[in-house]
């Protein structure tokens, strides 16, 4: 399998942070070559270590050994020392046209794996900051300097009011209109209205052009294998208690982050933040934050649609994995049944090509003499030495005139 890329990157602003010391994160929307986009935060002294170290790794195209051959961007050196808003303004634009500049290099360079490591979502980057992150101030910068386009949000509409229980939640009133900025696995997304921001469930948003079951993907009922990193009891019918450390597979990733697990012949809806790929370290709440409410738990929902949101229910999961069973194990026999006819010799397999039936004992062995190819006979002297060359027939002459004055 081909490893994903960085196709598009985009500055989104900058955001100002108070631990463990202050200073200022710049927001990054990360676009891939799987369609997924994701937001990440990078400090400028990190962007400017990877800039060096591109730079090392390319030294032709850095312009290290000549400088014509340059095409690596350049990129100033952090300022140590605290920036006024115009100086944070101008860092912001150089940021910008760098980033839109290194994704435009050759492939070589702009898909190599010291590029899509560091624009990776890291733990920090894929959650709501956990209580220790204490973030005073917060800036999303959304107009754009004049060398990128503007970015258009997704725009969605509150179902029912929404009280916010940490300071990085938002309030939200039905009907009130938000721009997505993220879209996270684990159902919180982080939106804003008007001069508001913050982290809101999905299951309290709708799209404005029709039911969102559509944005969902598709179940998988092969299965893609997680760990579950918290226990979790189940609280309706249709969910899945699980203890730590078990084994599930994910059949049904919903963007509300409740996920449809299956454990062996049991399905239900799992919070997606209590899982981790298996094999990975990477969690999907490492800041403690608790899973959102389903949409089934809102009380006074109200959608604009007349269509409802439509999901499957747990015994069509659960056939549905049966059957899939069933089709895998019926492939997985096939072989075995043509096990015999694999272990036969070329011969008999192009025999048979002619639906010539077997034959066993001695009479098999006579029909594999029977179909030995005939032997032509060996030409005349005479034959040869009118078919060969003259170069041929003047050493036929003199081996035959040695031959006679030695007899």
């Amino acid at each position: 399998m081909e490893d994903i890329y960085v196709r598009h990157l985009e500055l989104l602003g900058y955001e100002k942070r108070f631990f463990p010391s202050q200073h200022y994160v710049y927001m990054l929307m990360v676009k891939w070559s799987d369609l997924s986009e994701k937001l990440i935060y990078r400090t400028y002294p990190e962007i400017h270590t990877f800039h060096k170290s591109l730079k090392d790794m390319f030294p032709i195209e850095s312009g290290q050994i000549e400088k014509r051959d340059r095409i690596i961007p350049s990129l100033p050196a952090p300022r140590w020392l605290w920036e006024s808003e115009k100086s944070r303004e101008t860092t912001k634009s150089t940021l910008a046209e760098y980033c839109q500049k290194v994704i435009s290099l050759p492939p070589h360079i702009s898909r190599c794996k010291h590029l899509s490591n560091f624009f990776k979502v890291r733990p920090e980057d894929e959650n709501p900051p956990a209580p220790n992150t204490s973030v005073h101030h917060a800036r999303l910068c959304l107009h754009y300097s004049k060398i990128s386009a503007p970015i258009i949000l997704d725009t969605y509409r509150v179902i029912a009011d929404f009280e916010k229980s940490t300071k990085y939640e938002i309030t939200l009133h039905t009907g009130d209109l938000v721009e997505i900025v993220e879209k996270n696995e684990n159902g919180w997304w982080f939106c804003q209205c008007e001069s508001k921001r913050g982290w809101i469930p999905a299951s309290y948003l709708e799209p404005l052009d029709g039911p969102d079951e559509a944005e969902d993907a598709e179940p998988n009922y092969e299965g893609d294998e997680h760990i579950t990193i918290q226990a979790y009891k189940a609280e309706q019918d249709d969910e899945i208690s699980l203890e730590v450390g078990e084994t599930v597979e994910v059949i049904h990733k919903l963007l509300d982050g409740w996920w449809v697990v299956r454990k062996g012949d049991e399905t239900g809806y799992f919070p997606s933040m209590f899982l981790s790929k298996a094999g990975k370290r990477e969690r999907l709440n490492p800041g403690g934050q608790r899973p959102p409410p389903r949409r089934s738990t809102i009380r006074n929902a109200k959608s604009i649609h007349n269509k409802s949101r439509q999901r499957l229910s747990q015994d069509t999961y659960r056939r549905n994995s049966r059957r899939y069973f069933q089709q895998k194990g019926s492939r997985l026999s096939e072989p075995q049944r043509n096990s015999k006819n694999a272990a036969k010799s070329p011969l008999k397999e192009r025999k048979n090509q002619d639906n010539i039936p077997e034959m066993s004992g001695s009479s098999s062995e006579s029909e594999l003499k029977k179909e030995a190819p005939v032997i032509p006979p060996r030409p005349s002297p005479e034959l040869i030495l009118e078919r060969c060359t003259d170069n041929t027939r003047k050493k036929v002459s003199i081996h035959k005139s040695q031959s006679s004055s030695s007899s």
